[in-house]
């Protein structure tokens, strides 16, 4: 990298570091060059298991798509039945009994502390739930995002994966800080990238653009990613209302609603569908001392700030709450990283756009209501099969 370039990224890295973005970057202690030959970390995140349950970081996140797709975990298992995968919280009952959710939904159980605001009235001593969910992908994710895990409860990728390496690795040992500081620096080399242009935007390299499409379908599946005001049948920009911003992963200025432009939660209704995980009552507490009970299989955004209204700035409150919101993702690679959505109920690109033409676009309020014709979802399909 040029001297210009280096020092572009050290300006970055220290805006990163204060704002609590990457925080373990500090100047030139941590450069793309510095993780492409970091073997420490190389064999840290793919090797090492820290003397727990035989998982590596790359049990979970592999080189191709940085998650795990029910596809790779059958291929897995006829490879090997006591693949580290299918052990813990990849088992069906999290003691290491039965594969089938992991076969048929690659998810894993994970579990979350509940708020003093939170109980569950079927189980009111309970402090904790445990929820099935997706690997989210680590392509793009470790130096482009911020905002780390589906609902947003690790600050910055130090955090992130040493609560990996205990809470999925089974580790109780001391984890060094240098390790988890090389297992960060790795994740910033060039396999964490869908595309070069990804890598050089993080290297402080301008944004990547939206590709103008090349056949018919592509040209008009574009007009649903452009930030441009709803016109006319409302489609233009409708899937850039919330996949904005240079990682087309935030709300944009031409949302129609009371919410702030920017923000990183949604809920599109997947929990409310409940098509994976049955329904529980979580009792809210409000700051007005009432309770609510809502019934949902996974609150998501809501068990890590308590409330169901969320912060107005970080949850796109009030319209969209914090009540089962989730993570909005990058559409960067997307072709690459299925399964989607927070537990993996949509296998394909033309599962998440039936969801959005059949349960969000066609549920809003009015006069926001419109409809996804057939055509219009193969176009939108395959318009993001470019956002490589």
């Amino acid at each position: 990298m040029k001297r210009r370039g280096a020092a572009k990224w050290s300006a970055i890295a220290v805006v990163l570091a204060l704002t609590g973005g990457l925080p373990y970057l500090h100047g030139q202690e941590s450069s793309f060059e510095k993780s492409d030959s970091n073997e420490n970390g190389k064999h840290l995140f793919t090797t090492e298991t820290f003397g727990g349950n035989g998982r590596t970081c790359r049990t979970c996140h592999s080189s191709d798509t940085g998650t795990v797709s029910p596809q790779d975990a059958r291929q897995r298992f006829r490879k090997d039945v006591q693949d580290p995968l299918f052990v813990f919280d990849g088992s069906d009952d999290g003691q290491g009994n039965g594969v089938g959710r992991m076969l048929e939904e690659a998810t894993i159980l994970v579990e979350i502390p509940l708020p003093p605001s939170v109980r569950l009235a079927d189980d009111p001593n309970a402090r904790s739930v445990v929820l099935a969910r997706g690997i989210p992908t680590t392509l793009n994710t470790p130096a482009l995002d911020p905002v780390l895990m589906l609902d947003g409860r690790d600050p910055e990728l130090q955090t992130q994966a040493l609560h990996a390496i205990q809470r999925h690795a089974q580790v109780t040992g001391l984890i060094p800080r240098l390790d988890l500081l090389h297992i960060a620096e790795f994740e910033l080399s060039k396999q964490f990238f869908s595309s070069p242009v990804l890598r050089r935007y993080a290297a402080g390299g301008s944004a990547p653009s939206l590709p103008e499409g090349r056949t018919l379908s592509e040209i008009r599946g574009r007009r649903f990613f452009i930030d441009a005001p709803a016109t006319g049948d409302l489609k233009t920009g409708a899937c850039a209302l919330c996949h904005s911003g240079p990682m087309l992963n935030q709300t944009n200025q031409f949302l129609p609603l009371p919410v702030p432009a920017g923000t990183r939660f949604q809920t599109v209704n997947v929990s409310e569908r409940d098509i994976r995980n049955r329904k529980r009552p979580f009792i809210f507490r409000n700051a007005d001392g009432t309770e609510t009970t809502v019934w949902t299989p996974d609150p998501g955004r809501a068990l890590i700030t308590g409330v169901i209204d969320g912060d107005p700035i970080a949850d796109g409150a009030p319209f969209f709450t914090s009540l089962n919101a989730f993570k909005i993702p990058s559409l960067w690679g997307v072709k690459n990283t299925a399964p989607y959505f927070h537990d993996n109920s949509a296998m394909t690109l033309e599962d998440v756009v039936d969801h959005y033409g059949d349960f969000v676009f066609s549920k809003l309020p009015p006069p926001f209501t419109f409809t996804l014709t057939k055509q219009d979802r193969a176009d939108i399909v395959a318009y993001m099969k470019l956002l490589d």
